[in-house]
């Protein structure tokens, strides 16, 4: 308990704690690249058990094992990202979030860093890149610093279970109208979730800006909030509401929200968390930045709810 509070204390100042692993080279035997995911999905590393196949699975797919009485699916990391491991699969990461439990096999665990999320840049958006959200800098500055790919394990998982998200007014409901030149900032880091949360927002007929980390919001609300200074009106007539994730590359969504409501500028902006990193310690933290509502990735219809019964408390509150 107390290294999970000490972790938790991370979040007040734009920290956290990434596991770094390694999932083998290319096909040639070469380019080892070092990988990451943040502790906080982590619930146990493995040795390797006995792994029961499951029949018509996906090919990534290597079985199911019984952990605590407990049945996890166990997919093949390296498969996924095209790797080819040295020595086999000899750990399994129990990972939680998105509502979700399961495990990744990787070759080998290196070490837990800490870092800041300054050191993370967005990762780009190119096929070869789908699962990578960002690149971490290990050794900070340093000109020869270790570099290690932040997987996007929320996608992989979605991809590997054949999600079809419906999204569309049977599933979010009917479209709502914001007053004239008000919008809807986002943000998150991953190529899917983005693309989930820009088809909620237009399915309900909302206009948005949507960003790929938490520092870029901020700038466009600055932006935002300097337009509206100049015409004589508060920020709040161009922003309706923030919807952030946790997770992300040079600002956190802990860090966005704190700034957002310490900042006088832009008071009555309501902010919703919409993150896969779950449980009672974040949502305790969620509450404690001062953030308006918390949701776990990714359910539409749930989403459109809390967007819905936000927006409307938020409008009640500025008459």
């Amino acid at each position: 308990m107390m290294e999970i509070d000490e972790r938790s204390r991370l979040t007040s100042s734009n920290q956290f704690e990434l596991l770094l692993f390694r999932l083998g080279g290319d096909a040639a035997g070469e380019h080892f690249e070092l990988y990451g995911i943040n502790v906080f999905k982590i619930r146990e590393i493995v040795a390797m058990p006995k792994i029961t196949p499951v029949a018509e699975s996906h090919p990534h797919m290597l079985g199911v094992v019984k952990i605590r009485e407990q049945i996890i699916p166990v997919i093949d990391l390296p498969a996924v990202v095209g790797c080819t491991p040295r020595t086999g699969l000899n750990l399994i990461l129990v990972t939680e979030f998105a509502r979700t439990t399961q495990a990744f096999a990787v070759e080998a665990v290196e070490e837990i860093v800490r870092l800041n999320w300054t050191d993370v840049v967005p990762g780009d958006d190119t096929a070869s890149a789908a699962f990578v959200t960002s690149i971490a800098k290990v050794d900070g500055s340093a000109p020869d610093g270790r570099l290690a790919q932040i997987l996007d394990v929320e996608s992989i998982l979605r991809q590997l279970g054949g999600d079809k998200d419906n999204i569309n007014e049977d599933t979010v409901g009917a479209p709502l109208s914001l007053p004239e030149g008000q919008l809807i900032l986002a943000a998150d880091d991953s190529v899917i979730a983005r693309a989930l949360i820009e088809a909620t927002l237009k399915t309900l007929g909302l206009d948005y800006i949507m960003t790929n980390s938490g520092k870029q919001a901020w700038d466009k609300l600055e932006e935002l909030g300097s337009e509206a200074s100049k015409a004589g009106v508060t920020a709040r007539s161009k922003v309706a509401l923030v919807l952030s994730d946790l997770e992300m590359p040079e600002m956190d969504g802990f860090t966005l929200t704190r700034k957002i409501k310490q900042d006088p500028r832009y008071a009555g902006i309501p902010v919703i968390i919409h993150s896969s990193l779950s449980g009672a310690t974040n949502e305790a933290h969620v509450d404690g930045v001062g953030a308006d509502a918390y949701i776990a990735k990714f359910v539409p219809d749930e989403l459109a709810a809390l967007l819905k019964s936000t927006l409307s408390k938020s409008a009640q509150a500025a008459h």
